[in-house]
């Protein structure tokens, strides 16, 4: 892998090499935002989208990159590509997205996609030795057996704020040590509320995010609270803690990032501004830290911190992300293929917002657990499990 250490100043050029997957999502063109901020230590080489061609040519062309990639083939034939910067080398389909990942030229591969197909990149990034600084919780959710024997220390760095904030806790410290997690919650849109108020939230209403802008699926999954059940698992294979050592904590001020509690009692928390720049940042300038991106706080201007019990029985895609997770297996993929199923009939208003939970819960009673032993039984398992959802969607819809 190329060096990772500081950069120069001596005209020489960047030491961080990046590939940006999913660059025209929420979390990449946030990465831009660090990448561009911080030209004199990142140099960005490869870039791919899933069909936002526009989006792809801008940045190719605005940071030079050599390598971009179309995971959707069809958009690959986009009359626009010809205006990608001269030597540029185009490639499309997913298999594309494992290509870019594994690059001899990329130090860092930066995996901002969304949902179960991310997986393939991120596992073959750190199976090349790369550092992997991801997103793409879906990929610890469901591989978390398969990915973790593969992470050397300082190789696999969370973007998600509450695991970036667990991650710089736990710096120094030892996973012995650790009493508790305490995995802070903004409670969504629909905190306070019960299922009868529940059963009539519609998409709109659920897009409406208290102080997160992210993607439409990640933003209904916070206002169903599968989210924060999916990064419980994810804090469960990163840290090496049992499911029910980790504690949902409701923060609506969404300042303080997550806490860790030791064993003597002692607590740390990671503190800042709602902006995902901050845990980007990090996860790229690691082991260092460099000037903010972010905003800073005036913590003498702050309202008052309130935190509050996540209700588990209003909204039970918690639950059954904690169940999941418990038993583990290919129990997780199961869950998970059933929720952004649900998560997108949502979302195009095929079904009501507590059919979410209906239809995870059924596909998870039928299904049949088995150890995770390859990608490939996995790819199987979520199919399988995406098209039981559909069905069960039809039925519970009827």
């Amino acid at each position: 892998m190329g060096s990772m250490g500081s950069p120069v100043g001596d005209g020489r050029r960047p030491s961080i090499r990046v590939a940006v997957l999913g660059c025209s999502g929420s979390i990449g063109t946030q990465t831009l935002d660090v990448c561009r901020r911080h030209a004199d230590k990142i140099e960005v080489v490869a870039l791919s989208v899933h069909s936002s061609v526009s989006s792809l040519v801008s940045a190719a062309r605005e940071f030079g990159v050599a390598h971009v990639c179309v995971a959707d083939a069809s958009a690959a034939k986009d009359p626009l590509l010809e205006e990608l910067p001269a030597g540029c080398e185009l490639a499309s389909g997913p298999e594309s997205l494992t290509r870019l990942a594994t690059l001899p030229e990329v130090d860092v591969v930066v995996n901002a996609l969304v949902g179960f197909s991310g997986i393939h990149a991120g596992f073959a990034a750190l199976r090349a030795g790369k550092k992997l600084a991801y997103a793409n919780k879906e990929s610890i959710v469901v591989g978390g057996e398969l990915m973790m024997p593969l992470v050397r220390p300082g190789s696999l760095l969370p973007v998600d704020s509450e695991h970036s904030a667990i991650f710089q806790c736990l710096v120094g410290e030892s996973a012995q040590s650790v009493s508790r997690i305490w995995l802070t919650c903004s409670g969504g849109p629909f905190y306070g509320m019960g299922r009868e108020e529940l059963s009539h939230m519609s998409a709109a209403d659920a897009l409406a995010h208290p102080t997160w802008t992210m993607g439409e699926k990640i933003t209904v999954d916070c206002s169903t609270l599968m989210n924060k059940g999916l990064e419980v698992i994810e804090a469960h294979h990163l840290f090496q803690q049992p499911i029910d050592a980790i504690r949902v904590l409701v923060h609506r001020q969404s300042k303080i990032h997550s806490m860790v509690e030791f064993v003597d009692g002692v607590v740390k928390a990671q503190l800042g501004s709602s902006d995902m720049r901050a845990p980007i940042q990090y996860a790229l300038s690691y082991p260092d830290r460099w000037e903010a991106t972010a905003t800073r706080v005036d913590w003498c201007a702050e309202d008052p911190f309130t935190f509050g019990e996540a209700d588990e029985q209003a909204f039970g895609c918690l639950a059954l992300a904690r169940e999941a997770g418990r038993v583990g297996g290919t129990l997780p993929c199961v869950m998970n293929a059933a929720n952004e199923v649900a998560n997108e009939a949502f979302r195009r208003g095929l079904c009501g917002f507590l059919d979410i939970e209906r239809v995870v819960s059924l596909t998870m009673d039928e299904a049949r657990v088995e150890r995770v032993e390859s990608l490939e039984q996995l790819d199987e398992c979520d199919a399988r499990s995406r098209a039981r959802a559909r069905s069960l969607l039809s039925e519970v819809t009827r």
